[in-house]
């Protein structure tokens, strides 16, 4: 711990992060590799390794400690490697991890190389890091601009994997209000990520 790094502890003082960018919040880790800078930074990637976590390995409990445990990854291997495009990086982390995993369980036909497993800035190609970041980002942007009641229904179907019946439980639609917000949630967002594609 850097005590006396008077910036840092001011920060934690007041517990308002919201105006710290990702990038400035890198760029103090890697002046002074302080992990109270990734503490604020890795809450903020939760949803998006949960739902990574989740398209894979189909499980709540695995998908929570897939969360952990790339966490933990991330602190280490940040240690070795200085990220650049952190949301691309850490999304590939995350599915490699889920790969991995399924791999040792043999449920997966997915060969993994030595490659595949290295950490992403050593594979990637700078372009293709901006490219994915880019869009995690557009899909973030759309996914705030729809409706409440849409953006509550995707995030709880693609997202977290529930099904219909849990959705209603949790959001207290009916079900075939679930299902049309499902439906012309997932259209809009197209509709969106495509639009954002066209005027870039």
């Amino acid at each position: 711990m850097f005590t006396s790094d008077n910036k840092l502890q001011v920060i934690l003082q007041s517990k308002d992060y919201t105006h710290i960018s990702d990038e400035e919040l890198l760029e103090n880790f890697f002046t002074d590799h302080d992990n109270d800078w990734l503490g604020i930074l890795l809450p903020r990637y939760t949803l998006l390794i949960l739902g990574v976590s989740m398209k894979y390995l189909k499980n709540e409990e695995d998908a929570k400690d897939c969360v952990q445990q790339v966490f933990l990854k991330t602190m280490d291997e940040m240690r070795k490697y200085k990220v650049t495009y952190f949301k691309s990086w850490i999304y590939m982390v995350a599915k490699n991890y889920c790969l991995m995993k399924l791999r040792d369980k043999g449920k997966t036909p997915v060969e993994l190389n030595e490659q595949m497993v290295k950490a992403p800035d050593e594979v990637v190609h700078k372009d293709n890091f901006i490219e994915k970041d880019m869009l995690l980002t557009r899909m973030e942007e759309c996914l705030r601009c729809l409706s409440p009641e849409q953006q509550q229904c995707v995030t709880l179907f693609y997202l977290e994997k529930k099904s219909y019946s849990e959705i209603t439980s949790i959001s207290g639609f009916s079900m075939m209000q679930v299902k049309s917000h499902i439906q012309n949630g997932k259209r809009n967002l197209r509709i969106m990520m495509e639009s954002e594609k066209l005027n870039n």
